[in-house]
This record gives C-alpha cells, sequence and structure tokens, in this order.
C-alpha cells in the first residue's frame, strides 16, 4: 500500500498545480459551463444538493515543463492512509528536515478532514446536530482501503460521532429517514463507483439522496460537473473557454495545464487512430485506470471496442520517473502527484508510485507516496536523479 521511497516536488511546481486548481474550480462554477455539462445526464446528475462533496482529487503528471491535469476524481481514495504515513515520516538528516511536515501541521490538517465532513453537514442541515455517519460501499471489509474506512470511523468517534462502516443492502428508508440497524443515519460518506446509483443495490441510497432524507458526500452532481472525463474536452478547449465568458487568463492557464482532450466519435475515428500513439483513451465515466489505455498499445479489436463505447481521448502526457535502486539494481518508478481539494482549496498533497500502463497498487516498492518539498531548493531535478537527500 505504501511506497519504499518518497517522491520530491518543488515548491513552484505545488503552486502551478494549486493555481490550475483554482483555474478549473473558477471555470466550474460558471453556469455556462454547467449547462453544457450537464446536457444529456441522467435526472440524479442534475438534482443539485446543497453540499459539495468531500475529497475531490486533481491528479497531475509532472515530467514535463508544466504541470498536466490528468484527471479528476470525486470520492478520492488514501487521504487518511497517507495523513497516517506523514505522521510515520522521520528526517534522515538536516537536508530533508525542513520537508517534513510537522506533528502540529499533521494534528490541523487531521482536523480539516473532519471539519469538511461538518462543512457539508452545515450546508444542508444548519445548525442541527450531527449524530451518526455511514461510511458506505460494496463489501467494504473485501475493499482494498478498508483499512482507511476504520481509520475514518475513528477519527468520526474521536469528535463525538457515532460511525459505523456498511454495505448499502443494509440500509433502510423509513418515515422519511435512512437507517442502518437500529439507528438513523444523518450523512453518508459515499465510497461508492456507481456515481450514479443506478444499480438496484443502491436504490434504498438513491431515493434518500433525491428525498434528502441523508446527506449524501460526494453525490452524483459534483461527479457530473468535475469526474466525467468528458469534461476535459471542455476545460482543455481554449475557444470553447472563452466563448462561454471564461476570462483570458483563466483559459490560458488551463490551455497549458490541461492536456488537450477530445471526445471520440465516428466523426473523428480515422483521425483519432491516425494519431493514436500520441494519444491515451479513458472512458468518460471511468475510475482508477481501468479500461484505459495507452494509444500505442492498441489493437484494432480494443479499437472498436472504443469505438462502441463512451471515451476520450487525451494527449499522452508522461508521468514523472522516480529512481529507485535498492535492493537490486536501479530502476525507473512512475508517480502522478494527487491534490486533495475542498472548496476549491488544495488541502493535501501526495504521490503513487507505480509501474506499467496505468496507476496500480501491485508494483512491488510502489503506492502512496509522501511528497517532499521546500520553499529554497528546486529538487525537480531529483525527481529523476539519484542524488536526493
Amino acid at each position: 500500500m505504501f511506497a519504499a521511497l518518497p517522491v520530491f516536488v518543488s515548491r513552484q511546481r505545488l503552486e502551478r498545480m494549486a493555481e490550475i486548481v483554482r483555474a478549473a474550480e473558477a471555470v466550474i462554477a460558471l453556469p455556462a459551463y454547467r449547462d453544457l455539462v450537464l446536457q444529456g445526464m441522467p435526472d440524479i446528475a442534475r438534482f443539485e444538493p446543497r453540499a459539495r462533496g468531500v475529497f475531490m482529487s486533481f491528479d497531475f503528471h509532472l515530467a514535463s515543463d508544466e504541470p498536466k491535469l490528468i484527471e479528476i476524481n470525486t470520492n478520492a481514495g488514501g487521504a487518511l492512509l497517507n495523513l497516517s504515513l506523514a505522521r510515520a515520516q522521520r528526517a534522515c538528516c538536516e537536508a530533508v528536515k525542513s520537508m517534513v511536515p510537522g506533528a502540529d501541521t499533521l494534528d490541523a490538517l487531521e482536523e480539516a478532514f473532519f471539519d469538511m465532513f461538518l462543512a457539508e453537514w452545515r450546508l444542508e442541515r444548519g445548525q442541527q446536530p450531527l449524530h451518526r455517519i455511514a461510511i458506505v460501499d460494496e463489501r467494504p471489509e473485501e475493499q482494498y482501503l478498508y483499512p482507511e474506512f476504520l481509520l475514518f470511523k475513528r477519527l468520526f468517534e474521536h469528535h463525538g460521532i457515532d460511525a459505523v462502516i456498511a454495505d448499502p443492502s443494509a440500509l433502510q428508508l423509513r418515515d422519511g429517514s435512512l437507517w442502518h440497524d437500529q439507528g438513523l443515519i444523518d450523512l453518508v460518506y459515499n465510497r461508492l463507483t456507481d456515481f450514479t446509483l443506478q444499480e438496484p443495490a443502491h436504490q434504498v441510497l438513491r431515493e434518500a439522496y433525491l428525498e434528502r432524507a441523508v446527506v449524501l458526500t460526494p453525490h452524483p452532481f459534483a461527479h457530473a460537473l468535475y469526474a466525467n472525463k468528458r469534461n476535459l474536452a471542455v476545460l482543455s478547449d481554449r475557444p470553447g473557454l472563452l466563448a462561454l465568458g471564461v476570462p483570458d487568463e483563466i483559459s490560458g492557464t488551463l490551455a497549458t495545464g490541461v492536456p488537450k482532450t477530445e471526445l471520440v466519435d465516428a466523426d473523428n475515428a480515422e483521425s483519432l487512430w491516425a494519431r493514436r500513439r500520441k494519444l491515451f483513451f479513458k472512458p468518460a465515466s471511468g475510475f482508477g485506470s481501468r479500461a484505459a489505455y495507452r494509444g500505442d498499445k492498441l489493437t484494432r479489436r480494443v479499437w472498436s471496442e472504443i469505438l462502441a463505447g463512451d471515451y476520450v481521448a487525451q494527449e499522452l502526457v508522461s508521468p514523472g520517473e522516480r529512481l529507485v535502486g535498492e535492493p537490486g539494481p536501479p530502476r525507473a518508478l512512475k508517480f502522478d502527484v494527487r491534490n486533495y481539494v475542498y472548496a476549491g482549496q488544495v488541502q493535501f498533497v501526495t504521490a503513487r508510485l507505480y509501474q506499467g500502463q496505468t496507476t496500480n497498487a501491485r508494483t512491488p516498492g510502489g503506492g502512496f507516496a509522501p511528497v517532499f518539498t521546500t520553499a529554497a531548493t528546486d529538487l525537480t531535478g531529483c525527481v529523476h536523479g539519484r542524488d536526493c537527500p
């Protein structure tokens, strides 16, 4: 689950990623953008709650001169696991000491994570007391990130909030309220990857959400605005952004910070196939790199499946690399950088080290990695080299 080594990222790049996040948030807040991306979406995706959605992630590749926003996710896992990882870090030497966050900083971050859930509750329910939270996923004890569910349960209980970890099938809607066993559920921390709650097993949660019988976070509306990969085609289209009324500075930031993305359809199929070696293909509603393909690896069979599905083609942007050498000979691991975001503000930054075509949790020595930085030194080159502190 955790990588053997940290990743070094310059302060300048961290600030640039935050700037790209703010630019994207400014566009997503525009009524014209919302009208555009919600066209043709199911009713539940256009149902607008007051809650924003917890643990948004903006994921970047850093191999090029400019950080590139490759995707946005609405139920990003790993935040509390990475906080635990950060607490385990110890500076090996003076050169690293300033890069390792102190205990006060980490305690404040944990409080910020809890306050985020409290903010979601208050957006929907005002000053009513929050009594009980359900952390919901299918077969939660079988999930790879189940340890994090336990950490969240402990976090909520530490703040006096009762918490349960539940499969959606264990929920009941009675008398206008959502229940688990004999306890009423006030708020659901939604870890499901059925983003529109279409599956039969999720119908109780769907009804409770639409009837405002429970506060659900994150929710289908946030996924439709942020995480549908089709939206990257809007965010990377500078002329289109200007036509929506986006200021030139913001559209320029996104034009350089978001890889050019196109919708895959029959009209541009021939052109995309000819350019496939420079493209990466993703399902519009996918998650976790599932059914995503590098264009230079495509077969005709897979290409026919892409054309029959709902896909986008994104300009291929190489991930960063981190050289690891012990034990064994030196080898390069790829990495991406995840920015956890709430209400437009970056809360926490971590990395994921891996080998292969897409991000995965199977690489020996890979996994979640702490991001170290310093205001005094640009460590961009350290990412690729062997002379890191």
